[in-house]
């Protein structure tokens, strides 16, 4: 796909700035605009190389943009969709970086109407760093990325968004936006809360146990120092599929706590090995 003319991130985080980096260092992108919603986080981006301007508001940011990327909290996504929509060139395709798609993806598609093109996008390539500082052009290297059209959504829109995120290093798979947001319940919503409960849990407990811990604790609840205000507006948006997934989550715990308590060791280690076997089958993580 020839370079886009212009590229427009809209709040740009860790997602988004490094959306911007590997569509420089790849050269996705002819012009590339940003536009942050706090002055100084403007004044900083604009000393930045891999950004060509940093405009003042959305709607300037989005004026001639090929394609816009939101990489606005899941809460914040469809109201910016809304407000760049008037000034967005006919044609032009906007996607975002949310890790819920449903809501969005209709909403989105409502926001832009018949003008412009809206295909929704999920990078699994997050941290527990927030921040544009953290920002990397690797990335999105070899990650899962979802693109999630709706059965009316443009199709040329789509290939455009996929061919996007396939040229900045990711391994796309398109889906639609309710199997989206299933398949998330289970493989990242569900061990954030797994991580954030455990450390809620230990909180309660002596102080000191936590500096007797090894790495098993510090590996199994790393993503638990994400940060609560984004993860509270991703549940509330995905409250049905998690509420789903914790619930055989809790099944799953309970039969484990039955054979344990009923010295059924042979059940034990079934599910251990069980559980052996389905993380050995993991992709090796990206180099």
């Amino acid at each position: 796909m020839p370079a886009l003319a212009q590229l427009t991130i809209l709040a740009p985080g860790l997602l988004g700035g490094s959306v911007a980096r590997a569509a420089r260092a790849r050269g996705v992108a002819t012009r590339i605009v940003l536009w942050a919603r706090r002055p100084e986080t403007r004044l900083a981006l604009r000393a930045q190389p891999w950004c060509d301007a940093v405009a003042d508001s959305p709607e300037a940011a989005v004026k001639n943009a090929t394609l816009v990327v939101i990489a606005a909290p899941v809460d914040q996504i469809v109201a910016l969709a809304k407000q760049i929509a008037p000034h967005l060139a006919a044609g032009a395709i906007v996607t975002d970086v949310g890790s819920v798609k449903a809501e969005i993806s209709r909403l989105g598609h409502l926001a832009l109407g018949a003008h412009a093109h809206f295909v929704g996008s999920h990078p699994m390539a997050g941290s527990e760093k927030t921040g544009w500082e953290h920002s990397s052009e690797k990335l999105f290297d070899h990650r899962p990325c979802f693109v999630t059209p709706l059965d009316g959504t443009d199709a040329t829109g789509t290939a455009t968004v996929v061919r996007f995120w396939h040229d900045l290093g990711a391994e796309v798979v398109t889906v639609a936006p309710d199997a989206h947001d299933e398949i998330v319940a289970h493989i990242s919503h569900l061990p954030q809360v797994l991580a954030s409960t455990l450390c809620s849990f230990l909180a309660q407990k002596n102080p000191a146990w936590r500096h007797h811990a090894g790495g098993g604790l510090r590996d199994t609840t790393r993503i638990a120092a994400s940060d609560p205000k984004i993860w509270r507006a991703i549940l509330e948006q995905n409250r049905d599929e998690v509420l789903r997934a914790l619930g055989q989550f809790e099944d799953e715990l309970h039969g484990f706590r039955t054979a344990l308590a009923n010295r059924d060791y042979v059940e034990v280690a079934a599910r251990l090995g069980r559980g052996q076997a389905y993380r050995d089958q993991f992709r090796p993580p990206p180099p």
